[in-house]
């Protein structure tokens, strides 16, 4: 099926449309350079969550945030997609776009799609970064991973929570169809089939991803290695982005 989209060449894009295999996305540009930064979210969320991120990014190269299909601005899919699909999705318009530099950098949910794009399409990214990996093996449920969050929640700051509260109520009706789709993908089965650099970002008070999780997916990986955010929880980029940021130029200059 072809593409259908409304891509624009411009430094910094107004939000457009890109639909493959019967699935759209929205995506947002902004910056210019040889490296470009994909911003992927995570359950319940959308590219607004990046807005602080982009900003300090965008000094440093392109960045592309986009809406995952039913989060965000981007339209319900008939049917809920799996991570690997919506991996298909994302690398589908990748390689119309064709942006040079590839960082490919998820958070939590976010991750297990980064995750598929690059053992998938391994010809994609130059690098990716796995900020707050989900789905921790020991916890693979939507109590025990809502027990997590809710415990985690609990000590964020009231940005965290107000602009969360925003973009959960933009997940529509199916959310719980997303949990299972989150739920039943299995991260640790992939992380062995990434040849590309990777760098393990968390907070080091995340209850959702913690400390050993963490180090199983470094070991699982190639060429993995882990960074902590100090006094930072699960959703270290959008409460005060500027120490990830730190991180995830520091890795990517690496490259």
């Amino acid at each position: 099926m072809t593409p259908e989209h409304d891509a624009r060449a411009a430094e910094d894009a107004p939000p457009y449309r890109f639909t493959h295999a019967g699935a759209t996305v929205v995506v947002e540009e902004t910056g210019s350079g040889d490296r470009t930064f994909v911003l992927v979210h995570g359950i319940g969320m959308g590219r607004r969550v990046f807005g602080d991120l982009t900003d300090v990014l965008r000094a440093h190269g392109r960045v592309i945030a986009i809406d995952q299909p039913g989060y965000g601005a981007a339209p319900e899919p008939v049917r809920t997609l799996t991570m690997e699909r919506t991996a298909d999705l994302l690398a589908a318009f990748l390689r119309y776009r064709r942006p040079p530099g590839i960082v490919l950098v998820g958070h939590s949910m976010g991750t297990q799609v980064v995750t598929e794009i690059t053992a998938r399409h391994p010809d994609l990214a130059e690098g990716i970064v796995l900020v707050a990996p989900t789905v921790d093996i020991e916890a693979r449920s939507a109590a025990r991973q809502l027990g997590r969050l809710a415990r985690d929640l609990a000590v964020e700051s009231p940005v965290v929570l107000v602009k969360g509260a925003q973009e959960y109520l933009h997940a529509g009706p199916n959310l719980r169809r997303k949990m299972h789709a989150m739920l039943a993908h299995r991260p640790e089965d992939a992380y062995g089939r990434i040849d590309a650099p990777a760098l393990v970002l968390r907070g080091e008070n995340d209850y959702v991803s913690p400390r050993g999780w963490c180090e199983t997916v470094v070991a699982l990986l190639r060429d993995g290695r882990l960074a902590e955010v100090a006094g930072h929880g699960h959703e270290t980029m959008i409460r005060d982005p500027r120490p990830a940021a730190e991180h995830i130029l520091e890795f990517s200059d690496g490259l």
